[in-house]
């Protein structure tokens, strides 16, 4: 595969303007003649300041690396640094706030409390962590997001794309080093879909941000700077400035070579061996999803209650009615 991006600079740090990186990253279910491979061996760079997209057919293991990067996910082998700290050694408590401040999440579900308004769930994680929001950064992402004048909504009187704004603004809340968004516009239709991609857009043009979106979208995946293409847990093939024609292109060529391959490749989902799925948010028609890694159960406060029961920076839930978080494997 190239080098340029994808494995360029794995293990120089963040001095070299590298926001998240791993190294020989696996993660493997299953045991003994069951086991799987969702993630073989993968290094990989993601650049700071640069919006990175990740696709692949389903099974290919790009929300398995997602979670991994972001520290929701064990792995079974390999390093993993969020800048220049290794999460791989990190104890729960320890991820639980690196999560809560230093990564922002967008998911396809909004998981936002639906009797708290637009404003009380934007900065709901800081809240719970006891933090007091930047307010000249936090209005400049309100007025970047066109939320000013819902602020006072709650979710019921808000659109889809609306939700999924607070969502938005949520996540970049806190200033975050880095954004993991997972297929977030799943659940919209076209027009309000590509105002999220937009504004994720100026999120890294405009706000100085970096982005990680996973996404199966040819068209939401033009609006990266750099496609990452992962077939069977590698990394295969990437795009500098991509085109939605480019990205359908590039997609064919793995259809073709999967459609004369035998059996379920390593990483497929219909492989992998699912364990508890209550509370998964039901996965699009077509994608074939795996069980959810271990999750938060709600806001990350960093307390020491052996669970992570508030909210990660960007991706509350809240079990009792309020939704949950889909850490869905593909």
């Amino acid at each position: 595969m190239p080098t340029s991006a994808a494995e360029h600079a794995v293990g120089q740090g963040d001095a070299d303007g590298i926001a998240a990186r791993a190294r020989g990253l696996t993660k493997a279910y299953g045991s003994g003649e069951t086991t799987v491979l969702a993630l073989d061996s993968v290094d990989v760079a993601i650049a700071r300041g640069r919006f990175t997209a990740v696709m692949g057919p389903s099974g290919s293991g790009k929300s398995t690396l997602m979670h991994c990067l972001a520290g929701l996910d064990t792995v079974s082998a390999g390093q993993v640094w969020l800048g220049d700290t290794e999460i791989t050694g990190l104890k729960d408590r320890e991820l639980t706030r690196l999560r809560r401040d230093r990564i922002g999440f967008m998911f396809q579900s909004f998981n936002l409390i639906p009797t708290l308004s637009a404003a009380e769930n934007i900065t709901l994680p800081m809240d719970i962590a006891g933090q007091r929001p930047d307010r000249k950064w936090l209005d400049q992402v309100i007025d970047t997001l066109g939320l000013r004048d819902r602020l006072g909504h709650r979710p019921a009187q808000l659109s889809g794309g609306q939700q999924q704004r607070v969502a938005c603004a949520r996540a970049l809340a806190s200033r975050p080093e880095l954004i993991f968004a997972d297929e977030p516009t799943g659940n919209l239709d076209s027009r309000a879909g590509l105002e999220v991609l937009g504004f994720l857009r100026e999120a890294v043009d405009d706000l100085g941000q970096t982005v990680v979106m996973v996404t199966h979208d040819p068209g939401a995946a033009a609006h990266s700077d750099l496609v990452l293409f992962l077939a069977d847990g590698r990394i295969v093939d990437e795009m500098a400035r991509p085109t939605a024609e480019g990205v359908l292109e590039r997609m064919k060529r793995f259809d073709t070579v999967r459609a004369g391959s035998a059996g379920p490749a390593p990483g497929d989902a219909d492989a992998h061996p699912r364990k508890g799925d209550a509370g998964v948010v039901p996965p699009q028609a077509g994608a074939d999803r795996a069980a959810p890694p271990k999750t938060d159960s709600g806001a990350d406060s960093g307390t020491d209650s052996g669970t992570d029961s508030a909210a990660d920076s960007g991706g509350v839930t809240a079990d009792g009615g309020t939704g949950h978080v889909s850490h869905d494997k593909d």
